[in-house]
């Protein structure tokens, strides 16, 4: 699946009802839907607020499904992440007077089960981000 959409805030639900609807097929539970669409608003409103700042441009979400595991991939051609092991840091964050909190990493990072950030400074960055559904049905 892929979905490319205007860099607004308002398409930052959009987005998590879209991915949420593209899973359903693997039959989630209500906790597993929950934390995907929580990881993919925090990765669009990255790239909308620090990817953009606020200037148009394009986010892509590219979907996958392999087995049990979602595969979510979140583009954008933004100003890209100079340090990205301090932007991984929680509470850090390069907009503090927006009220940021600085926990959109550290809350992909806790509900999905591997996220990798790949950035170039002037050329964007790129979230993918990894989940087994039905890993705690099984258990």
């Amino acid at each position: 699946m892929k979905l490319i959409m205007e860099s607004i805030s308002e398409n930052e639900s959009f987005a998590r009802t879209v991915v949420a609807a593209y899973i359903t097929r693997l039959d989630p539970t209500l906790e597993e839907l929950a934390d995907v669409k929580t990881a993919v608003s925090e990765a669009v409103t990255n790239s909308i607020i620090h990817g953009y700042c606020g200037k148009n441009g394009e986010i892509e979400i590219i979907c996958g499904i392999e087995g049990k595991e979602v595969t979510i991939q979140v583009s954008d051609k933004g100003v890209g992440i100079p340090d990205i092991e301090k932007a991984m840091e929680p509470l850090y964050t390069t907009k503090p007077e927006w009220e940021r909190s600085g926990m959109g990493f550290a809350f992909m990072e806790a509900f999905m089960d591997v996220l990798e950030v790949i950035s170039e400074v002037g050329k964007g960055t790129t979230v993918l981000m990894r989940k087994e559904i039905g890993k705690e049905q099984a258990e």
